[in-house]
């Protein structure tokens, strides 16, 4: 009687559980390594378990627009819905926000800045963004007060938010506390505020802490209109830490790494879309089993498109750049 193997091949188990498996490697390695090797991993990257968490922020803001569109738009639809973190920076298509509210019903953290988000956009979305706990719109110009107001008014769930600027945006223009009254009055469960550089005044900042009772964490480093003092901070908040406005290198940690650093985080995607030539994806003679595996956009794409690695303009080449 022949003897059954206590192990089983990488390639016999169910997609759903490689995809589980694929989640612990980086996204580079998601997207240009793992279909490369056989079918089966092909198929399982393709499907949704792989794409919950989608990370491109460092490298969306070295690429073109339309390029980004056209990755991001891919990746999230990979995801078929269950999507529960994004990362991105730099988006200026409006259409784009539309796609990921379409792919939001699960989605709790996002982290959008130095987007081209305006507050009818937000207007649009923010129906769909129920389950947000986290919302990164730092740097997003064009969104003012009525944009937080909707979010708040939507994301009943919403527990941190980032809403920081760059100093050049803010310097020599008055104090506004619109923004800071929208927070207020809509985001009763913040635990986490940043709005470093932002023209807040002492009295906005103390209608946010007298309308978030769960703030626990508040940065308004560069907000050179707020004084507070730290033995009423200290009597009457005494579980809120508050950073600033003096500015400085570092800062302990507050305690919400899970929103901020994500596995991918660290690494560029270092791929870029090249006109021409094949999809660099496993197929053979008899590949009938890849059918329904990409859907039309994705094969359009593949057609279209491939990945290339670089390390410069003159010496293309496998390659990761370093950081900065």
């Amino acid at each position: 009687m022949e003897e059954t193997s206590d192990f089983r091949n990488w390639d016999e188990l169910i997609p759903d559980a490689l995809g589980v498996i694929f989640t612990n490697l980086s996204l580079q390695e998601r997207v240009t390594v793992i279909p490369i090797v056989c079918k089966s991993w092909a198929r399982a990257v393709a499907g949704p378990y792989c794409w919950q968490e989608i990370d491109i922020k460092e490298w969306s803001s070295r690429c073109q627009p339309e390029q980004l569109d056209r990755m991001l738009e891919m990746l999230v639809e990979r995801s078929c819905g269950s999507l529960r973190k994004l990362c991105v920076s730099g988006l200026q298509n409006e259409r784009i926000f539309t796609v990921i509210a379409e792919n939001a019903c699960s989605l709790q953290t996002l982290r959008l800045p130095r987007s081209s988000m305006s507050d009818s956009i937000v207007e649009q979305i923010a129906g769909r963004l129920s389950m947000i706990s986290f919302l990164d719109v730092s740097y997003c110009l064009k969104m003012g007060a009525h944009g937080l107001e909707m979010i708040g008014k939507n994301c009943k769930l919403l527990e941190g938010l980032c809403r920081n600027m760059h100093p050049l945006d803010t310097a020599g223009k008055p104090l506004k506390d619109d923004e800071a009254n929208a927070i207020a009055s809509t985001m009763p469960k913040l635990k986490h505020l940043e709005m470093a550089y932002h023209l807040i005044s002492t009295s906005g900042v103390l209608q946010i802490l007298s309308n978030c009772p769960k703030l626990e964490f508040l940065d308004q480093r560069g907000c050179w209109g707020v004084t507070l003092d730290n033995l009423f901070l200290k009597q009457k908040f005494p579980k809120l830490q508050v950073l600033g406005p003096l500015v400085l290198d570092t800062h302990d940690s507050d305690g919400w790494e899970d929103f901020s650093d994500i596995s991918d985080s660290s690494e560029y995607l270092a791929w870029d879309f090249v006109a021409g030539g094949e999809g660099e994806y496993y197929v053979d003679d008899d590949s009938d089993s890849y059918e329904g595996m990409w859907n039309d956009e994705d094969e359009r794409l593949l057609d279209e498109l491939h990945f290339r690695f670089y390390e410069g303009i003159e010496d293309a080449g496998m390659y990761w750049p370093p950081s900065p």
